[in-house]
């Protein structure tokens, strides 16, 4: 199959402006190789002598000849961000986030990528079993890295019940020609009461720790359960106790590696740690938080954070009043920030909201998760000051809009009350409340 990729946009004063590229336009090969994908497009622009085919709408075809810097952009967007379709899921998990929404949301949110592409350019967790042999020689051959591996389990009869796919356990050997090539990978564990973990866990861990060092980091986080599970396998949600057993097992293996290689190498999702109601680790134990966007240290980074920016606050009485949402799993670290900020500036008032996530069901804890809908109920005629503070992370990315498609100025309305949105840090958290 051929393929042809349409430029959407040309960057004001780039290498494609000054030879006159133009939207609409055609990308048809480069240095005589056919582009696939985004991934052949930066690996072929990268050289610093340069042969680009282009035809235009008019059918005219123009060869391009380009001396630049190594690595120098052409300033080329094009009208797909991967160059090619997006790959969807194969595969029908146990534990799949997706199969547990509600209906009527809108339909993006119901796609379930399996695309190792968006591993490299989003962070996106892979199976692998959606990847050739040839995408495996693609990225070693191009050294992409790392790539984020969801892995589950390593054996390989299990892993194929859990992921509904007679080919899941196979796919696991895609992960020895990764370490062969020297690809730096990160993965994942998604456990599941009574399925992966005990026995299952530590078999997991021991095997995946031969990857290292090029397998860096492992996650292990609870499955995610929603209220909407009928005719889905039947999980249960982890306990205290439950908690607490998983952690000693992620703890003895950290301590195990650690005298090996000063690595951790395993890491638990902070979930665990307020479901077993523990003592956050010291931020040494996570290896320059490697998994934060995994949700794996993020709260021990926040509070750090807030610590080195609240030793540099003199303090004031002048009068504030704010309210600040968070969701279950961050309130005690909110609400612990928003006390001592209100004993330093003695004028300042903080209403802090725990809100429960009424809408896909109480074992949703974080706050990302939380819908406009939910706020609006749980807020309604509470004080809530001038303003209205909410994390970054309850809205679409880059856009003001929560998972239920209420925007942040329909909530300001029904509330009457001015909403800002704070980004993730603890310095930030401050400069909010304070409005500096």
């Amino acid at each position: 199959m051929k393929h042809e990729h349409i430029v959407k946009a040309v960057l004001p004063g780039s290498i494609a402006e000054e030879l006159e590229i133009e939207p609409g336009d055609c990308l048809l090969s480069m240095n005589g190789n056919e582009v696939e994908d985004v991934f052949d497009y930066h690996f072929y622009a990268n050289d610093e002598e340069l042969t680009v085919l282009i035809r235009k709408p008019c059918g005219e075809e123009w060869e391009l000849e380009i001396e630049k810097g190594y690595e120098e952009d052409l300033g080329i967007e094009f009208e797909q961000g991967l160059m090619d379709e997006y790959r969807s899921c194969c595969n029908k998990c146990m534990f799949c986030f997706i199969d547990q929404m509600p209906e009527g949301m809108r339909d993006t949110l119901y796609f379930k990528d399996d695309d190792a592409r968006l591993s490299f350019l989003q962070g996106n967790y892979v199976t692998l079993t959606n990847m050739s042999d040839h995408d495996i020689e693609r990225i070693v051959r191009y050294h992409l890295e790392p790539i984020n591996i969801s892995f589950q389990t390593t054996n390989p009869k299990l892993r194929c019940r859990m992921l509904h796919n007679r080919f899941a356990g196979e796919a696991l050997k895609k992960v020895d020609r990764l370490y062969e090539g020297g690809i730096r990978m990160n993965g994942q564990i998604v456990l599941c009461k009574g399925v992966n973990d005990g026995e299952e866990l530590e078999r997991s861990i021991r095997d995946l720790s031969r990857y290292r060092p090029y397998l860096e980091s492992v996650s292990v986080v609870p499955v995610g359960l929603t209220k909407y599970r009928e005719g889905l396998y039947p999980l249960e949600p982890f306990t205290k106790e439950d908690a607490l057993e998983v952690l000693d097992v992620i703890h003895r293996w950290q301590d195990k590696f650690y005298r090996e290689s000063r690595m951790h190498f395993i890491h638990a999702g902070d979930e665990w740690y307020t479901l077993a109601e523990e003592e956050l680790p010291d931020k040494e134990r996570y290896d320059g938080y490697l998994q934060l966007e995994n949700g794996v240290g993020m709260l021990r980074l926040l509070s750090d954070e807030f610590e080195e920016a609240f030793g540099e606050l003199v303090g004031d009485d002048k009068v504030r009043q704010i309210s600040v949402a968070t969701g279950k799993l961050a309130y005690p670290f909110i609400k612990g920030f928003a006390d001592r900020l209100s004993q330093k500036y003695t004028g300042t008032k903080i209403y802090v909201y725990r809100i429960e996530n009424k809408f896909f069901g109480e074992w949703i804890t974080v706050s990302g998760l939380i819908t406009g809908q939910d706020l609006i109920g749980q807020l309604k005629d509470r004080p809530l000051g001038d303003k209205l503070l909410l994390p970054c992370n309850m809205f679409r990315s880059g856009e003001e809009v929560f998972l239920d498609d209420i925007t942040l100025s329909e909530l300001a309305k029904a509330l009457q009350v001015r909403a800002d949105i704070v980004k993730s840090s603890g310095r930030d958290f401050i400069e909010a409340i304070l409005d500096s």
